[in-house]
């Protein structure tokens, strides 16, 4: 049984990749990796997932065309040309990060299988070798949730994993989720031509972001797809009859969740459809891969949900207090399941790695994220309702304006895009901003910056000039239409 000593050893390729600084140059690296090196949202993630995002939104450009007296068709989507131009490009930057890591770095040693961790800073891989280091890193990342429904070990059923790399489009595609990555995948697979139904076992997609956007995205999202609201996925089975030869018939029915009555529950229970597929995508939600790391038999805090608690600093927590020289980041351990997020916290984790005795804080406030489906949404910060319970209701302002009521929203006929800013009446702070529509997450980023910045609303919307009339207007009027102080102007 091999041993090898390190001054630092990672779990995880993914932003935990980026810890190996030139500081690491002249000292002993371990690197493990259970699946493809460089992580999820390079092979299964945020950048294969965008590539196809851009060739749906051309297949269904002809649409918008119509609106603005444009007549254009899409003749053909080549599934098999989309997906190896993706692949060919991220297949290669992946093999090329582990060739340099296992080959061409004398002071690195890449372990590609699973490991298991057996004390604070030491672990055993699946082929007995063990590996002791001074400070160790825990970026292990997350997987996709798998449902306990009768079928889901059937080939035609996949994850974000997988669905990317089929062999052929296919023709109807169930998705079992309304998230991030299941409205996504919704968006994509309806936008290259395929039948998407998706099922819900809630009452509105994407539930986490702010009331009014989810409840407009959801609306737009069933005249683009067929949205199956309150309903759950009952049994999968292989196709048989008139079905598309290896496909599968899904069996879906009302959730009994809020049927008051015993008899009313019974019944939408008992009621279901069956609905033929081609592919089933399961997207209900990630799960932290601490438990693959055995994080909990080697005395480590863990969340509820399964992530392992970190201090300001990422230490790792046992027993409530930080471990000196452990530390975790990303997806395992984040409440934020986002790129950018991780790779914040691998830059203050390398600084930390490197100067414990001069640590810095990760940064959690004022975190934006996106979902590129159709239309695409993106938010920061608070809600009304969160802002409400956080300062009380009568201080809130919240402003929305329309895409629409704009000049570029003239141009582009829009009719569904909205910028909803929720601020601070007292001081014109801004606390959030949630907006649905073409190149929303774009628009955010003015706002994330005032927020970082501490810029008020008034003085980000009259301190400074504004295109005209470029889209960013929206968000200068949903600015100018908050309730809060006025000072200096431009």
């Amino acid at each position: 049984m091999r041993t090898i000593t390190a001054d630092l050893a990672i779990i995880g390729s993914g932003s935990g990749n980026s810890l190996i600084t030139p500081f690491w140059d002249d000292r002993r690296v371990v690197i493990a990796e259970r699946g493809v090196f460089g992580g999820t949202c390079l092979n299964a993630g945020c950048i294969p997932t965008k590539m196809y995002v851009r060739p749906a939104a051309l297949a269904r450009s002809p649409e918008e065309a119509a609106r603005l007296g444009v007549a254009m068709r899409t003749e053909a989507v080549d599934w098999p040309g989309i997906r190896d131009r993706i692949f060919s490009r991220i297949d290669a930057i992946s093999a090329a990060g582990e060739r340099y890591r296992a080959e061409d770095l004398d002071n690195v040693e890449l372990i590609s299988q699973e490991v298991r961790l057996t004390g604070a800073r030491s672990f055993v891989a699946a082929d007995g070798t063990r590996v002791e280091a001074e400070q160790l890193v825990i970026a292990a990342g997350s997987r996709p949730v798998i449902p306990d429904i009768p079928g889901i070990g059937l080939p035609q059923v996949h994850t974000s994993d997988t669905v990317m790399r089929l062999a052929e489009q296919p023709g109807r595609v169930l998705i079992i989720g309304g998230g991030y990555v299941a409205s996504e995948f919704a968006g994509i697979f309806a936008g290259l031509g395929s039948e998407v139904v998706q099922v819900v076992r809630g009452e509105r997609l994407l539930r986490g972001l702010d009331a009014e956007i989810s409840a407009r995205f959801t609306a737009e999202a069933g005249r683009r797809w067929d949205v199956r609201l309150g309903c759950e996925v009952r049994g999968i089975e292989a196709a048989r009859g008139g079905v598309a030869r290896g496909g599968v018939t899904v069996e879906v029915g009302p959730t009994a969740r809020g049927a008051g009555d015993p008899a009313e529950a019974a019944d939408r229970a008992g009621a279901a459809d069956r609905i033929p597929a081609d592919v089933v995508l399961v997207a209900i939600g990630r799960i932290p891969n601490s438990d693959l790391v055995g994080a909990a038999a080697a005395g480590l805090d863990l969340h509820a949900d399964g992530r392992i608690v970190v201090d300001e600093f990422q230490r790792v927590r046992s027993g409530g207090a930080p471990v000196t020289g452990l530390y975790a980041l990303g997806d395992v351990s984040s409440p934020h399941q986002l790129k950018h997020v991780a790779n914040h916290e691998a830059r203050v984790v390398a600084h930390n790695l490197e100067h414990p005795d001069d640590l810095r804080r990760s940064r959690q406030e004022v975190v934006p994220a996106a979902v590129f489906s159709d239309p695409e949404l993106a938010q920061v910060g608070l809600t009304e309702r969160e802002a409400g319970a956080r300062i009380g209701a009568e201080h809130v302002t919240v402003a929305t304006q329309r895409t629409g009521d704009t000049a570029y929203g003239w141009a582009m006929e829009d009719s569904t895009g909205v910028f909803t800013i929720v601020a601070d009446r007292r001081d014109g702070r801004i606390l959030g901003a949630h907006a649905m529509g073409y190149q929303a997450s774009n628009l955010i980023q003015v706002v994330v910056m005032a927020m970082s910045f501490g810029i008020d609303a008034h003085a980000a919307a009259r301190g400074q000039y504004w295109i005209h009339p470029a889209l960013m207007e929206v968000v200068e009027n949903a600015l100018l239409g908050l309730d809060v102080p006025r000072g200096p102007e431009l």
